[in-house]
């Protein structure tokens, strides 16, 4: 195992990651969704009967943005709207990416499994001018995307993307559309004809992910990585210093893929990212990374996720420099 000295070497603020303010601001506007995709909570048994739907309230948006545009300039990459859930299912969604838009002077990302990108919601999008689209397919055939996005319907996504490829003019400030796909066991053979046919269509990038646990919420996918992980090389989550979620319960929470765990930080009603980001909480939780001591955070210790996750410069699918090198392609 590396020792501490050599971690804080490697480990920390550097590159586009800093002390001052996240970098990026992760907001889940709901946990509802129209699909139960097999490596995701919601196709958890009892998770919706454990879980009631709920919204984040659009005030609380237009906080974080008013926030980001007083604290964050020079710090925030991007604002990724995204969900424990669909985010296009929230009713205020396309009024909140509008604000986020016009106001944030950031990067403005939404993230969707694309089912709900009709021609009456295109215009919607459109009208908000959001900077970046991303949409999870994970098949390149109709009987493996229904097998692992239960409840989806392949045509209709693939079709609403083509329509979305046509129209992308539209946007006023250009929009940079990618699509995705979680690499596992149903569709690893499939994934270069993917590539090949979402690159031939004219998308600006096809992001290949590794699959992961959801920070421990899909047990089977958990147990699987824990039995292939050696956690005397593990590394730090670059999580607590490069990003902070809202979330659609209205607080703040450390990790992006916890699905409302025991992860608060705090009650964002009451509190500022500003502060909390530099306070003594979110410091603890580096120091904890870094010594990989994980007592006060059971959440972090049982997660096998960190092996997927990198850091500036490593190998790998960093979402962060994705974005960068697709709003460098447009100058």
């Amino acid at each position: 195992m590396e020792h501490n000295s050599e971690k804080k070497v490697k480990y920390g603020f550097y590159g586009y990651l800093t002390e001052r303010f996240p970098s990026q601001i992760n907001v889940d506007v709901t946990n509802r969704c129209n699909l139960s995709c097999i490596h995701c909570p919601h196709s958890v048994e009892d998770y919706h009967k454990n879980n009631p739907v709920i919204y984040l309230d659009e005030s609380l948006n237009k906080k974080m943005v008013d926030e980001v545009a007083t604290y964050g300039k020079g710090c925030v990459q991007y604002i990724r709207y995204t969900a424990d859930g669909e985010p296009l299912l929230h009713p205020k969604i396309y009024e909140m990416l509008l604000y986020a838009k016009e106001n944030s002077g950031a990067v403005v990302t939404l993230t969707t499994n694309g089912t709900l990108l009709n021609e009456k919601n295109l215009d919607k999008l459109i009208k908000s001018n959001i900077d970046v689209i991303d949409i999870s397919i994970d098949a390149h055939y109709k009987e493996t995307y229904e097998k692992i996005r239960v409840g989806g319907s392949f045509e209709k996504v693939v079709n609403n993307v083509l329509n979305l490829l046509k129209r992308r003019g539209e946007f006023k400030d250009g929009i940079k559309i990618m699509v995705s796909f979680v690499e596992q066991e149903f569709n690893r053979q499939e994934k270069e004809k993917f590539i090949e046919f979402w690159t031939e269509s004219g998308v600006d990038n096809v992001v290949i992910r590794p699959l992961h646990s959801v920070g421990g919420s899909v047990e089977e996918i958990a147990v699987q990585m824990n039995a292939n992980s050696d956690e005397s090389v593990r590394k730090p989550c670059i999580y607590p210093w490069e990003r902070i979620l809202l979330n659609s319960d209205g607080n703040l929470h450390y990790c992006p893929v916890s699905f409302g765990k025991n992860d608060i930080i705090a009650d964002y009603r009451t509190n500022n990212i500003f502060k909390i980001w530099s306070g003594e909480m979110y410091n603890d939780l580096r120091k904890a990374h870094l010594k990989h001591s994980f007592e006060n955070y059971p959440l972090c210790k049982g997660c096998p996720d960190w092996k997927n996750i990198c850091w500036p410069g490593e190998s790998g699918t960093n979402y962060s420099e994705i974005i960068d090198k697709l709003k460098k392609d447009e100058c």
